[in-house]
């Protein structure tokens, strides 16, 4: 410490003292409280000092290790998401971020109150007048994540592939990486359609099944495997939807989470006993009687690549086990994910918007139909 710094020293000892004596008068068997003032004082304006320069004062005690005068290392960002890289300037970084115009969310002034918005385990529900999609794109570009859709398009459901394809190019995250894959036992009838520049489309030859009971069945294992030997690899988020739906309505990163189930249009006011769920105990789906949240359609379902893994092989294997019992779920695959996830419980809920069945009629909590069944003749498509 400099000599010429001691009359700035001078009155923030003198706060500490005044600061003491402000409440009583010193005592001489008091010393012991008022050195700890008084070294608060000079600490704050050493603070500013070298700390070695700082250090040098006080005199040399054996059990006490003097700090390192070394650098405090940087923490990288692979290690830590928190820490803004060395080389990233703040301008640079808050740069991507557009400026928006929005109204100003309340907590006091809900967006809906005509419907349920979260679950009991605090999963978000997803409906239109919720959430505000410009603001959502501009957060979920800066993870340049990419998202695969699994379909299969099977004996006569290639009559769907065009209007499938078609809408999913305008409507199914626009403006994000997408890779369609297109499962299918006619590669030849796949129309050459031209796709949006971030989307792409890869058509794998599968085999066909006599009953299309099993087709419904074995694509839990075929998404599955390929999840393991290549999607691993090429997507961020997988989700599988049925091939015989249109979109209408844009879906956009709404729907990306963790994991996320569709609530079904047919079932989502019925209570839990009147659901479609598989009750037999025999059978590796049965969900026992009082027990159930919402029914969950298998027609659009997906999260992160490595939690539909888990949901993928947990039905199949539930689905195997059944077969050597010589059972059959209710619902098939459907009822296998239904037991799956109400014990692992969905991240994230699509409201029936998501999927809505073109052969009931809309109520009004239903604001937009975003994706929907095509009406076909099923005995005779499935013939």
């Amino acid at each position: 410490m400099d000599i010429k710094k001691v009359h700035i020293v001078i009155p923030i000892v003198m706060a500490g003292i005044i600061g003491y004596l402000g409440t009583k008068i010193m005592d001489i068997k008091e010393v012991h409280i008022l050195i700890p003032i008084v070294m608060a004082g000079i600490i704050g304006y050493l603070g500013q000092t070298d700390l070695n320069e700082a250090f040098s004062v006080l005199p040399s005690i054996p059990h006490i290790s003097r700090p390192s005068s070394q650098p405090v290392r940087q923490v990288d960002l692979d290690e830590t998401s928190l820490v803004i890289s060395r080389q990233t300037d703040l301008n640079e970084a808050f740069s991507v971020l557009p400026r928006m115009s929005y109204p100003q969310p309340f907590v006091d002034k809900p967006q809906r109150t005509d419907v349920l918005l979260m679950s009991p385990w605090l999963a978000p529900i997803m409906w239109e007048g919720t959430f505000n999609r410009d603001i959502l794109n501009a957060q979920y570009r800066q993870k340049k994540f990419v998202v695969g859709v699994a379909t299969f398009a099977v004996k006569k459901y290639v009559r769907f592939i065009e209007g499938f394809l078609g809408s999913a190019n305008k409507f199914f995250l626009s403006g994000h990486r997408v890779n369609f894959y297109l499962f299918t036992d006619h590669p030849e009838k796949v129309p050459s359609m031209k796709l949006a520049p971030e989307k792409s489309l890869f058509i794998i030859p599968v085999q066909n099944y006599s009953r299309w009971q099993d087709i419904s069945m074995n694509r839990m294992d075929i998404i599955s495997n390929r999840i393991r030997t290549h999607w691993h690899y090429e997507v961020d988020y997988l989700y599988s939807m049925d091939i015989d739906v249109q979109m209408f309505e844009h879906i956009g990163v709404e729907i990306i989470d963790t994991l996320v189930g569709t609530i079904s249009s047919w079932q989502y006011t019925k209570p839990r006993d009147s659901n479609s769920y598989e009750r037999r105990p025999e059978s590796r789906a049965a969900i026992p009687s009082g027990e159930g949240d919402f029914y969950y359609a298998a027609s659009f379902y997906g999260g992160s690549v490595s939690e539909v893994y888990k949901l993928t092989t947990a039905c199949f294997k539930g689905v195997t086990e059944d077969r050597a019992n010589g059972i059959e779920a209710k619902w098939h695959e459907e009822s296998h994910l239904n037991k799956y996830l109400l014990y692992h419980k969905p991240t994230r809920l699509l409201s029936p918007e998501y999927y809505w069945d073109e052969e009931l009629p809309r109520p009004q909590i239903i604001r937009v139909k975003r994706l929907s069944s095509v009406r076909k003749d099923l005995e005779e498509v499935r013939s």
